[in-house]
């Protein structure tokens, strides 16, 4: 009997590919590109913008939540003067992000799966809007922080949303699930905004608002990287030494930055005058902040020289990294040296969120997707079209 030989359009494969593997059409994929930039610059700036209720004295500019003012939404100048309109300003950038945080999340849900997707989320949004607006009822009716508790509901649903969208996904779901992520954090961070405000700028939880922005600035950073890589398994592409000291150099940015947080905490940038500090010593945070900050800089020039020794992946990332460390580590001087003048404080802020958003980036290409039917498809259609 002969032997049958089938031959399948490349262009053809390609798309079927695409579809079992819920990768993103050309047309769309420059849209969510657009806005996913869009959305990790705002993260950063918000920090930027955070950073400037803080270093100018505004953190009670606003002195209600979610109104300004008892009876206004925005600030009264002649009341509030400019530290009510620096506070209105960040809150104002919170919700430029939310809006960059939704837009992504619905252009990404019909990517990956479809007009039946968007409508799931909207339908879940809308009821995460009728019990918040009940939770809202009851808790007025009681006497309490009514919009506390319908910010806590809302959160609640969408998180409840997010699980239940990317779990019923045909396709790919690392994209949907960072961009729920990026949805619920934003949500998160405007809860947390009140409750700092609400709280009297507790310096704790003025921290943890900062670092919850950080992580955002690394979701949206991890989204990008994603969004150019193809969906199914992965496999390590540097040695296991490497990859382990990868990790590790992670662990001591996150102590220089937790010991960030609390260095800020205990020094003279407390968000208002009247604000009283975390009861540190300011001079010892100082030199305690500094000592994982010298071991982040040396894990990342090992690791930059060994990944340019070894051409491995990441090393032009860790080029930046490095390039970014370099430069928190002489502004940090600087500024202690300096007194803490308020600019360099903000310039430092930025900085750490840039470099945590480096090492997400480092991270990610420490492995490759294995091949997968949509990378042997598209091959195939590139080798044809050449």
């Amino acid at each position: 009997m002969p032997e049958t030989t089938t031959t399948s359009h490349p262009t053809a494969d390609a798309s079927t590919a695409s579809r079992s593997w819920g990768w993103m059409p050309t047309s769309i994929d420059r849209r969510i590109r657009v806005l996913a930039w869009l959305s990790f610059l705002a993260e950063v700036i918000i920090i930027g913008t955070g950073g400037a209720v803080r270093l100018t004295g505004s953190g009670l500019g606003c002195s209600e939540w979610p109104l300004c003012t008892p009876e206004s939404l925005v600030p009264i100048f002649a009341d509030q003067g400019i530290h009510g309109v620096i506070e209105f300003g960040n809150r104002t950038m919170t919700g430029l992000v939310g809006l960059l945080a939704i837009a992504v999340l619905l252009f990404t849900l019909h990517a990956v799966g479809g007009r039946r997707s968007v409508t799931q989320a909207l339908w879940f949004a809308l009821a995460g809007i009728v019990a918040g607006a009940v939770a809202f009822g009851i808790a007025s009716i009681a006497g309490l922080p009514a919009f506390v508790f319908f910010s806590a509901v809302l959160l609640l649903c969408v998180i409840f949303a997010g699980v239940q969208s990317v779990r019923s996904l045909p396709g790919r779901k690392d994209l949907p699930a960072l961009a729920w992520i990026t949805l619920v954090g934003v949500i998160a961070q405007a809860f947390v905004g009140g409750i700092t405000v609400l709280t009297g700028l507790n310096p704790f939880i003025v921290g943890f608002h900062y670092t919850a922005s950080l992580l955002l600035v690394c979701v949206t950073a991890a989204f990008l990287v994603r969004m150019h890589t193809v969906p199914g398994p992965r496999e390590r592409v540097v040695p296991r030494w490497f990859a382990i000291l990868t990790h590790v150099t992670g662990l001591a940015l996150a102590m220089t930055i937790v010991a960030g947080v609390l260095t800020t905490g205990s020094g003279p940038h407390s968000g208002d005058a009247n604000v009283l500090r975390d009861g540190f010593d300011a001079t010892i945070m100082a030199h305690v902040h500094s000592w994982p900050g010298y071991v982040l800089a040396t894990l990342v020039a090992v690791l930059a020289v060994a990944a340019w020794v070894l051409r491995l992946e990441p090393r032009r990332w860790l080029l930046a990294l490095a390039l970014v460390v370099i430069v928190q580590v002489a502004v940090g001087v600087w500024q202690a040296r300096e007194g803490l003048p308020p600019v360099l404080v903000g310039i430092h802020m930025v900085l750490a969120s840039l470099a945590a958003a480096a090492y997400t980036v480092v991270v990610l290409r420490l492995k490759r997707p294995v091949a997968s039917p949509y990378a042997q498809s598209t091959s195939d259609a590139r080798d044809a079209a050449a």
